[in-house]
């Protein structure tokens, strides 16, 4: 999409073409709002998105998150009937293990899984032997299992919304960034592209991950969100003695697994490193990093002992203080709405943020959960989302 098909005026522009701007442009078009405009600093899925780990599991401590990651997960397992392309779904099962000191939060979190229909247990040795019998667990540890758990595609599903857009009439606008949101008498006006455009709008969605903190910044607003580096290697695999092994949230040694494809396996690592600036950041990865996670992998999967280091990449989560996202209209700013702060798990419930940012702002309600516990309001409030175990990204 060239700057110069970009049309004068539109029902709402998106600012950002990661997985969470093309759903929720899918969306509007699905609720009878195609008129909309997304604008993407450089192509769609290229930034958080594209450097996802692509753990799509239910396991949270809040109801919200819950919820909102079992309805994704039904779209990911569905998704070319309910939304039409791939999503590049595996069901692997996903087992989290945490230390016997977090036991109380598991069981918690299980029960209230368990209150809002997801598929899950607390598991014993004896039933891991059977459900996964490659993967170690200690004697002052604890699990659970989700059987429909797994990974997917996040380039695919991304792009597989842009299309679904497009379709509809919705346009995408690649390496033609918003340059800033024109407001008058606190109310949005128009967005400015860094082409030189101006789109007049009375509504702007900003949903642009690391970036998210400088937009707002612009019309005044001040959200506290901070980029923080995470790590992603890639192992393969020795197939003949782990053939396969379910997706891990290893809660006590501070990392994550996943199978990739038949002969790889993806680890997800390192401490939380802030990085302000999304711009200026180590892509690539830290090799004694990698060893220490390889070395984790071995004690939790013994047959990897045998793994090799094939590759890795770094990307960004957006944290906020709580690390859960804010999906909310901006307060002082009528028109502004924002989904952002996703603290790493924005891949994994983007199908249902999608389908409530979009009702919220065409009907001022999600229909489906109450997104009032992610206001926008909730840091000034000190009404902190709370997790059960210290490891933040699997709040």
């Amino acid at each position: 999409m060239t700057s110069n098909s970009l049309p004068n005026v539109a029902d709402a522009v998106i600012i950002g073409g990661g997985v969470i701007g093309c759903a929720i442009q899918y969306h509007l078009a699905q609720l009878g709002i195609p008129n909309t405009v997304l604008l993407e600093r450089d192509v769609i899925a290229s930034g958080s998105t594209g450097r996802s780990q692509a753990i799509c599991r239910m396991h949270y401590s809040n109801r919200v998150t819950t919820q909102l990651a079992w309805q994704s997960l039904q779209v990911f397992a569905d998704f070319d009937a309910r939304v039409g392309g791939t999503s590049g779904f595996v069901r692997t099962g996903y087992l989290v293990v945490v230390d016997e000191v977090d036991r109380g939060g598991l069981e918690r979190n299980v029960a209230m899984h368990q209150e809002l229909g997801v598929p899950t247990s607390v598991v014993s040795q004896d039933d891991l032997t059977r459900l996964a019998p490659m993967v170690a667990l200690y004697d002052d540890e604890r699990a659970a299992w989700e059987p429909n758990s797994g990974y997917a595609d996040p380039y695919q599903v991304t792009v597989s919304y842009a299309a679904r857009s497009r379709e509809a009439g919705a346009i995408i606008a690649s390496r033609n960034p918003a340059s800033g949101i024109d407001t008058a008498s606190d109310r949005v006006q128009g967005v400015f592209t860094a082409a030189g455009e101006r789109i007049a709008t009375d509504t702007v969605i900003v949903a642009a991950g690391p970036w998210s903190k400088r937009v707002l910044a612009d019309v005044g607003v001040d959200v506290p969100l901070l980029p923080v580096r995470h790590q992603v290697a890639t192992v393969a695999r020795p197939v003949e003695l782990v053939p396969q092994h379910p997706t891990v949230g290893d809660i006590s040694q501070s990392f994550s697994f996943r199978p990739d494809g038949t002969n790889f396996t993806t680890m997800g690592f390192g401490d939380d490193e802030e990085q302000p600036d999304p711009e200026e950041y180590p892509q690539g990865i830290d090799l004694q990093s990698a060893a220490s996670a390889r070395a984790k992998l071995a004690r939790r999967v013994p047959g990897m002992s045998d793994s090799y280091y094939r590759g890795g990449w770094s990307g960004l989560f957006t944290t906020t203080p709580d690390w859960h996202p804010i999906l909310d209209s901006v307060p002082g700013v009528d028109g502004l709405f924002c989904a952002v702060g996703f603290s790493g798990h924005g891949f994994k419930l983007s199908p249902a943020i999608g389908k409530a940012v979009a009702e919220l702002v065409a009907e001022g309600k999600a229909r489906d959960v109450d997104l009032s516990p992610l206001r926008f309001s909730r840091f000034a409030e000190d009404d902190l989302m709370e997790s059960s175990y210290r490891y933040r990204v699997l709040a």
